[in-house]
């Protein structure tokens, strides 16, 4: 490997693995998605960790188009621009073949918005996917005629942020809850709206609500389906800004018991496993358990359980700068959230290229 090369297409940020581009056999996509009032440089550690550990593999694009203040537009709107700048990518990248997302916190409802807009049934002629010269012949179906290899969120608010303790910072006061959802979009706007479930477009369900099926001419669940593997990276603690249980898409019973890291290698991973999806029709009745869970909630989470999650659970707790954990597990900022670096590396080790 010659060194790292960076461009910029379309206002976003390709990274390399090699110096000399024309020599690149990358035709894998990876799609880094950042959080609410941030930006591409957020991910920049891990996509230079990518393309060094996996040279001439992959093209690591950090999304510019949902950056700062754009994030507040809510996540429907930050999703078609992300889908339009994807496909702008790809119309420039012919070799790409295969497409990967990792997304934290908001980010990574934003990639879930966007994967339904660009999924495509398998077989269906579309223009658009031989305007890029990708074949559509997975029977998962395909993004936007890619196949679809790693879909990863970090920290991310899968259940929204309106239950009990899904916002640690409001110390699971019921009052604070209550007056947080109230007030949320005048601080963050349409966003807010969206992560607190009390939007109502025109008569419709809560958008995140739609998210857990195929609504209309967005085809959310079966473009998870769509993904070789789904994961999730989730703060036991700390994290005050997106608990555990949404960011794990877990039921307050489900939350496993931890005890220190499951390796040497990843000091930090401190449970894993494998959820099967449950495969449950669209419509079936669900149990509410008596678990603090609201029917909304035991909604999404009923929904999103029908396909299968790699769950990686992290715990910065012997760290001293444990209270900054939203940002220590996405490495936002290497000089001070380097300790995140090695859930990185577990990131990078199980990717599927």
């Amino acid at each position: 490997m010659d060194g790292i090369c960076t461009e910029s297409v379309n206002g976003g940020r390709d990274v390399w693995s090699s110096s000399n581009s024309s020599a690149s056999t990358a035709d894998h996509l990876v799609v880094m998605v950042n959080g609410i009032l941030g930006s591409a440089a957020d991910w920049k550690f891990a996509a230079d960790q990518l393309v060094r550990t996996i040279p001439d593999k992959l093209i690591v694009h950090c999304s510019e188009r949902n950056v700062s203040k754009l994030t507040l537009d809510g996540v429907d709107v930050m999703g078609e621009r992300l889908a339009e700048e994807i496909l702008e990518v790809i119309r420039q990248k012919p070799e790409v073949r295969k497409i990967s997302f990792i997304a934290h916190s908001v980010g990574g409802l934003v990639a879930r918005y966007t994967i339904g807009r660009l999924y495509r049934h398998p077989r269906r002629e579309n223009s658009e996917i031989e305007s890029v010269g990708a074949q559509d012949e997975d029977s998962r179906g395909t993004i936007s005629g890619l196949e679809a290899m790693n879909f990863i969120t970090v920290a991310t608010p899968h259940l929204g942020s309106r239950g009990n303790k899904q916002v640690p910072f409001l110390f699971g006061v019921p009052f604070f809850e209550r007056a947080a959802c109230i007030v949320i979009h005048l601080i963050f706007r349409r966003t807010g709206r969206h992560l607190f479930l009390n939007d109502n477009d025109e008569g419709q369900p809560p958008l995140l609500q739609r998210m857990v099926d195929d609504y209309g001419d967005l085809y959310f669940m079966s473009a998870l389906r769509a993904f070789g593997r789904r994961v999730v990276y989730s703060n036991v603690g700390y994290d005050h800004i997106v608990g555990w249980r949404t960011s794990s898409i877990r039921r307050n019973c489900e939350l496993p018991k931890w005890e220190d890291s499951v390796s040497e290698k990843y000091p930090h991973i401190v449970y894993e496993e494998q959820s099967k999806g449950n495969d449950a029709e669209e419509g079936e009745q669900v149990s509410i358990g008596d678990d603090g869970s609201d029917t909304l909630e035991e909604e999404l989470v009923a929904g999103l359980s029908r396909v299968s999650w790699e769950k990686v659970d992290v715990s910065f707790h012997s760290s001293k700068r444990r209270f900054a954990a939203h940002s220590l597990i996405q490495v936002k900022d290497h000089s001070m959230h380097s300790e995140g670096a090695d859930v990185i590396l577990h990131m990078i080790d199980h990717l599927h290229t």
